[in-house]
């Protein structure tokens, strides 16, 4: 039977988002945070963007963690060129979020603050969020 000839270069997939986060689903650091509820690939951008709007709020009071990192390269050929002639150049870099991913938290602040921030922070997202606070917060 015949083998397939095998490429020193393998065609890079941009793979399913199905299912939901297996990790990364609990606060680790602080005590408020927001949570994924729909699957995205979120861009260094909007992450940058997402940390601004929170950390302006919050007038560097407390501390903001970031738990998604962008480390996906998404590619894109130039504009009205024929098909073939390989990949694209790197466009963008984009971290994959799904369901249930913990994507910022915050510590160090009172709820009001926390959750106002972060819903600054949410706007700036692509995805519908969730405020979610740690089991162990007493007010």
């Amino acid at each position: 039977m015949l083998q397939p000839k095998r490429t020193k270069y393998r065609k890079q997939q941009k793979g399913r988002m199905k299912g939901v986060s297996q990790r990364g689903h609990q606060l680790s650091n602080g005590m408020f945070g927001i949570k994924s509820m729909d699957s995205k690939f979120i861009t260094a951008r909007q992450i940058e963007a997402a940390r601004v709007a929170a950390t302006r709020y919050m007038k560097r009071e407390g501390q903001l963690w970031i738990k998604i990192f962008p480390d996906k390269p998404i590619t894109k050929k130039p504009l009205e060129v024929r098909m073939g002639k390989g990949k694209g150049a790197p466009e963008y870099w984009a971290a994959i979020v799904k369901p249930g991913r913990i994507m910022f938290e915050v510590g160090g602040v009172p709820m009001d603050v926390a959750k106002e921030a972060l819903r600054l922070a949410a706007q700036k997202l692509p995805v519908r969020t969730k405020f979610v606070v740690a089991r162990d917060y007493s007010a």
